[in-house]
This record gives structure tokens, sequence and C-alpha cells, in this order.
């Protein structure tokens, strides 16, 4: 498949917006890895401002993929100056952790494809190994343009499906990790006006999407009619998303990109003492 080819299958699957279902289930596999946990845990304020991580991550996972090299580089600053005091030394038998570890990096970045991954075939069925390869590829740079570079990122859908069965058997589900995913699925912080609604089909997506193993560390609930339950809705997003106009279902991209673009325009004429 040509450079151009590969970079249109990405776009084509990155695009959609309905990937956001996913958003939950990829937060939960990050934070199974006890460095990422920790991080979490102690700098980002999730508690308080549950949108915070999902939308730094969003813009910058947009401007990566979709943005003009301007708008890729203000979003690389941005992250950057967010991880920069994210890091603490191992104590009490828990690991250290850095903000700037690139394999922890490349992690989080990992979480993002294999969700999506697995969430575009749960709707619309298996991807063909040409799209699959593009698609695995077109994440590499979530990593790359951070401190992660070239170096362990698959260059397949074959290799990430190895790599990937073996970075789960390693993971570990911590009171950390168990206290963010409750913050994040309970609805107990504060969340924008009517965004509540939500948290039941958020929940349902998030224990259909992740390893039945995390979904039982996580304790989340999973029976044959919460089973029946998700593929319904599954099912009904599958037959309505492709009928919705462009514009909705690229909404979330969209709007991303003008958050960056708006940050990065305010940062060059906000005076240098005040930054």
């Amino acid at each position: 498949m040509p450079h151009d080819d590969e970079r249109d299958a990405f776009r084509r699957h990155g695009a959609e917006g309905v990937l956001l279902l996913g958003g939950g289930a990829a937060i939960l596999l990050q934070l199974a890895d006890p460095r990422v946990a920790r991080g979490v845990a102690r700098h980002s304020g999730f508690r308080d401002r549950p949108l915070d991580r999902l939308l730094g991550t969003l813009d910058y996972v947009y401007a990566v993929g979709f943005g003009d090299e301007e708008v890729a580089a203000a979003a690389v600053r941005a992250v950057n100056a967010r991880h920069a005091p994210v890091h603490g030394p191992a104590a009490e038998g828990r690991p250290a952790y850095s903000a700037f570890d690139p394999d922890a990096q490349r992690w989080v970045a990992s979480t993002l494809l294999a969700v999506a991954l697995k969430l575009h075939e749960r709707l619309w069925g298996p991807l063909d190994v040409a799209t699959a390869d593009a698609i695995v590829r077109g994440y590499e740079p979530l990593g790359l343009r951070l401190q992660a570079g070239t170096a362990g990122w698959p260059a397949s859908r074959a290799e990430f499906d190895a790599w990937w069965s073996e970075r789960l058997s390693g993971l570990e589900v911590g009171p950390e990790a168990r206290s963010v995913a409750r913050t994040l699925l309970s609805g107990a912080s504060a969340l924008p006006f009517g965004t509540a609604v939500l948290l039941p089909l958020v929940r349902l997506a998030t224990a259909a999407l992740l390893p039945p193993e995390l979904r039982r560390a996580y304790g989340l609930q999973w029976t044959p009619r919460v089973e029946r339950v998700a593929g319904a809705w599954f099912a009904g997003i599958a037959v309505v998303w492709p009928l919705l106009p462009r514009i909705i279902r690229h909404a979330p991209m969209h709007a991303s990109l003008r958050r960056v673009r708006r940050r990065s325009r305010y940062a060059e004429h906000e005076p240098r003492g005040r930054r």
C-alpha cells in the first residue's frame, strides 16, 4: 500500500468520533500499568476534572494524526509541559514512574490502538490486512513525537497482536488503578451538565472492550444479559453511525484541532513574562 494510501486508511479510521466509546477502556488499560496508575493518581487531578485527561489525549491524538506541523508541534509542547512534573521514585513496593518514560508512552499509545481496532471490528467486522497494518503504523507517531522514538513499535497488525498479548500478561490492577476507575465510571466527579446520561453506555462499552481478566480485576459486571445488551448497542451503532453526516461523525476531531490552534495562537501572543 503506497504511503499516501496508508495515511488515508489511517485517517478514515481515526477521524470517526465513534471511537470515543473506547476511551474508558483505553484509560483502564493504561492504569493497569502501575507506572501509569501512580502518575495519574498523584498528578492528574482526575477526580476533580474527569474530562481533562480525555480532552488532553484527544487534542494530542488528533493534532498529531490530522493537524499540520504547526498544530502537531503545539500539541507536543502542551503535552510535554503537562508531563514535566509527573515523576517519582519507587516506594513501598511500587515502581518509579515518569511521564517521559519511552516504554510507558508506547504503552499508552498502544492502548489507544488496541481499543480502536477492537471497537472498529466489533462494529463493522474484521479489517483487511493492508488496512489494519496501515492503522498500526499510523499510531506510531503518538509516541514518536514525544520521547518514545521508533524502537519497539510493531510494523504490522500481526506483530502488534503478538506484542499486545505478551504485555497483557504482565498487567496488574492495583488500588490506585481501581480508585481512578471508580471515579471514571461512577459519575461521582463533577461532570459537565448533561453528560452523566451517557455514563451507562460508557460503562457498558468499557466492560465490553476490556479483556476478561482486566474486567474481573476492575470488578465490572459481565453477565450473559449484560453481554446481550452490549451486543444490541453495538449492533445499533453499527447501523446508525454510517448514516450520520460526516460533519457529525468527525465533529470531535475538528473540535480538538480548533482547541489546539486556539491555544497555540494564544501562546504566541502572550507576553513572555506571563508564560
